[in-house]
Parts: C-alpha cells; structure tokens; sequence
C-alpha cells in the first residue's frame, strides 16, 4: 500500500506494531514455509529475484523478502507504535497511538485476516497437566513435553504441524474436519502453476460459483517442505498417525471424536479429484503437451468399527495443539463499518466509510488477495481511489499544519 502511494506522491504513514515481518518471524514454527512457489512473491516493484523460483522460502526467507522491500524503496515508516482507536468526530479520522494522536483524511487497515487464534470453549475441559497450545505458538517437536501430541484441525496449519511432529517420530493424534486437500504437483506442473494459468487467483469474488461464500471456506491443504509434495493422511495413517473425527468434546474419561472421519477423508480426495479434473479439461483445451497421470488411489480407509472414543490413560497425551482456525479482530475501529460477524462491510477493500479501507483479507477481491501474488493488485486499486477521493477537508488541513507532532511525512 505504501509503494502505491508513494508512486503517486501521496503523504502518508505506515505504523507498525512490532516490526516488520513481525507474525512471519515470531508466529511461525522453525520448518514453516510458503505453500505456493515463490515465483508468487509478485509485490508491487519487488518480484521474486532469487534463484529457486519454483521453490517455497522458508520463514526466515519470507522474511528477508519482506525487510528487503521495506529497505528497498524507504516507505514512511514508524515500528514499535499501536494503533489503539480509530475514531471520526468530524471530517477526517483521529487515530489514537501509543505514541500519540494523528490526524488524516484516509486509513487503511493492512493487517490481513488472521488477527487472533481460535480456541473452542472445550479447552477448558482439558487437563491442566496437559500442555495447549495453538498453531502460533508452535515451535517444533523438541520443545514439547514428553508423550503424545493431539492436534486439532486439519486446515493448512493443523497438517503442517502434524506432518512436523510425525517426521520428528512423535506419537500423533489429529482430529480431521472438513479442510479441502490439492496434489502438489499434477501433469508436468506444480498446480499453483496450473491454477494460475487457468485464472483462478484473479477471478473477482463475485464471478466466483460460491459468490462472497467463498471467505469462509478452508484453505487447501499441501506442503511445500522440502521442495514441495502432497500432504496424505491416509500415507500417515499407515506410517503409524491416527486419525479421528473431529472432536466433539473432552470429559474426565477422555476424549469423544465425530464418526465422520471416513466422510472428510472422502470429500477432501474429492476435491483434489474435481481440480485434477479441471486441469485436465483445460489441458485438452488449450492443447498443452502434458504427460498422463493416473488417478489418486486412496491406500488406507478407516475401519468401520473404529472407536470415538479415547481415554486419557491410552492416549497418554502431553500436548494438544489448536489449529481451529483464526478470528479477526477491528476492535479498535469505533466506526460503524462492519457486518453482523465481524467482517468489515466493503467493495473490493472500499469500505462503507467514506476514506476508510482494509486490504489483505482473504478474498477481498480474489483468492490472491491474501497472498504475495495478488495483494499488489488491490493495493493499486485502494491508491487510485484515494488519489481521485476530493481533497482534505480544509479545517482538517489546518489541523494537520498547526499541530507538527501529527503531521504526515512530506506535510
């Protein structure tokens, strides 16, 4: 958002929390990496340049990126200062900071869609001996306690650190829901490759089959560790992970599991069958020379009989993991912006309030709004929009002048 402003000369002032980078570098575990290749890494003025295009950095490497963007074109930018309230007496907004009051005609929240981690009110069931933790606070297999681990959920997070644990030799239990799952690679291509070539990361949310629906929608879950490869809990469950339902609730005795583990086995093969599927129907179209694959053959089923339930002292459990999902959190936003859940009422980041919009949310426009590849294009969007916005309001102008501790870099 930044780079776009400042190519149009637009005074403006980035600040920042903690640092830059800051939930890449202290809120992933040690082997976390990109899901899609890196060649994505398509921010505005700083396209990847590296020499694995194909490749996924790893989280000191996304990192890297991410402060050699911020050196690389100098934004205005104040780390270490929290927004604590965004208010609108009059015509502009008052954002009130640790630091201090700042007055400004437009503000852009960039601070993407995964605010807080979602923790279901079970936990408070668990054994206090028992270790929580979330898919933040996750480091590696080494600094948990001894004995099993149960992880919850199986979105993108919930596998990854699953597969983390299971490659470390732990015990793993892993409750699995509804999460979708996508081939790393299929014909010839890593399917990020192909799905890109088909559209899907620019196709706007309301051409979409799913309509707005589509933002409470799972990810699809794949790896790209170790040079990137499908993520098979079927392949666990025969090296030895076990799988449940989703967890239904924690009592003295144990824990109760869902009998429809079968069920969201089935349903995230089905998925991947649909996009191989679609893959190939845009493969015949188009006429690429790709090579022939065979179809996903499933090489474990849950048995019929399994039980749903498991007692404390067989699971002989030292940490539970929480990978449920997150939540977002606008709190500080004391403006009437926003739909009966949470979510920020809004047209492509243009919110309902006049000089007020979000940016980096999952589908905010397209499924690359969220990520490297597409958040650029929104940004663009959000600067023209600003820039053909009618001039500061001149009392709020004067503000800005007669107060030197809130006025805006190039003021």
């Amino acid at each position: 958002m930044s780079y776009c402003l400042k190519q149009r000369n637009i005074a403006h002032l980035v600040l920042e929390k903690h640092r830059v980078g800051h939930s890449w570098r202290t809120q992933r575990w040690d082997s976390f990496c990109l899901v899609t290749p890196n060649w994505q890494c398509q921010l505005p003025g700083h396209s990847y340049s590296g020499d694995d295009p194909d490749g996924f950095m790893l989280k000191d490497q996304i990192v890297d990126y991410l402060e050699d963007y911020a050196a690389r074109f100098a934004p205005p930018l104040r780390e270490g200062v929290e927004v604590l309230r965004v208010t609108r007496p009059d015509a502009g907004f008052v954002v009130e900071t640790s630091e201090g009051r700042y007055l400004a005609d437009s503000v852009v929240m960039a601070s993407g869609g995964y605010h807080e981690t979602k923790v279901p009110p079970l936990a408070a069931a668990l054994d206090p001996d028992i270790l929580q933790l979330d898919a933040t606070s996750y480091r590696n297999a080494d600094a948990l306690p001894d004995g099993a681990v149960l992880v919850v959920g199986s979105g993108q997070s919930g596998c990854q650190i699953a597969e983390d644990l299971h490659l470390a030799g732990r015990e793993v239990h892993l409750c699995v829901g509804g999460a979708p799952r996508v081939a790393r690679r299929y014909r010839g291509k890593d399917v990020v490759t192909w799905l890109d070539l088909m559209g899907h990361y620019a196709l706007p949310i309301d051409e979409h089959p799913d309509g707005r629906a589509v933002r409470k929608k799972h990810n699809h879950y794949v790896t790209g560790r170790d040079g990137g490869r499908d993520i098979d809990l079927r392949k666990f469950a025969c090296e030895g992970m076990q799988l449940h339902g989703r967890l239904r609730n924690i009592t003295r005795e144990g824990f109760e599991f869902g009998d429809d583990l079968a069920l969201n086995l089935d349903k995230a093969d089905a998925t991947n069958a649909r996009i191989k599927a679609n893959i190939d129907a845009f493969i015949a179209r188009e006429g690429f020379d790709a090579p022939e694959e065979s179809p996903y053959v499933p090489v474990w089923q849950p048995r019929s009989d399994a039980p749903l339930r498991l007692a404390h002292a067989q699971a002989r459990l030292g940490t539970v993991i929480w990978c449920v999902g997150f939540k977002l959190d606008y709190d500080l936003i004391d403006l009437p912006v926003f739909e009966p859940d949470g979510y920020p009422a809004h047209e492509r980041g243009v919110s309902t309030q006049p000089g007020l919009y979000f940016l980096g949310l999952p589908w905010l426009y397209t499924w690359g709004s969220g990520r490297f590849c597409g958040v650029g294009r929104d940004a663009e969007h959000l600067a023209e929009h600003i820039q053909r916005a009618r001039p500061l309001d001149p009392a709020l102008a004067d503000a800005l002048r007669s107060a030197p501790e809130n006025r805006l870099p190039g003021e």
